[in-house]
């Protein structure tokens, strides 16, 4: 009876179309990332935050709300998390004492960086049985199918809301 790998290499049986394939492979890496990110005391949603502050320092909540394609006070309840953990600091900006922009503090930068180690983990778990060459296509493919329907780049659907829009 041939094992799971060597069914992988033989091609899925016949009912599994891509759709389901890309559904199990994401439920499962979604669910490895969470785990090893529960290490760092982040949760996915804070740890999608403390990234998108880090590589855009500055945006105030409102355009983080935009960009992460979620509800401002979703954005709000993450950032209180953060701000409580001593990871992000809220600033007004002088031309609107109203808004305020978000940076990363010290300790921030270095659990970014951990973040960012976790990641990497991740990446090369999950991409295991892949050489560099099939690794490069499988990105390009997905990023094709990623643009294809709509979804914001660099932001998880689990966040809630990552379509653009419906597709032209």
């Amino acid at each position: 009876m041939p094992t799971g790998a060597e069914e992988g290499r033989a091609g899925p049986p016949a009912h599994l179309g891509v759709g389901f394939l890309l559904a199990q492979v994401g439920a499962d890496s979604s669910a490895r990332f969470a785990a090893r990110l529960a290490g760092t005391g982040l949760t996915p949603p804070e740890g999608a935050l403390l990234r998108m502050v880090a590589v855009q320092p500055g945006l105030n909540q409102q355009k983080l709300a935009d960009q992460m394609r979620v509800a401002p006070s979703r954005v709000v309840a993450i950032l209180d998390s953060l701000e409580s953990k001593g990871l992000v600091v809220r600033r007004r900006e002088a031309t609107d004492r109203r808004v305020y922009a978000i940076d990363l503090t010290s300790a921030g930068r270095r659990s970014f960086a951990e973040l960012r180690e976790v990641g990497m983990a991740h990446e090369k778990e999950i991409c295991e049985p892949l050489d560099e060459e099939q690794r490069g296509v499988l990105v390009r493919l997905l990023t094709l199918l990623a643009d294809h329907q709509g979804l914001t780049p660099g932001v998880h659907p689990g966040l809630g809301g990552a379509r653009q829009g419906p597709r032209p």
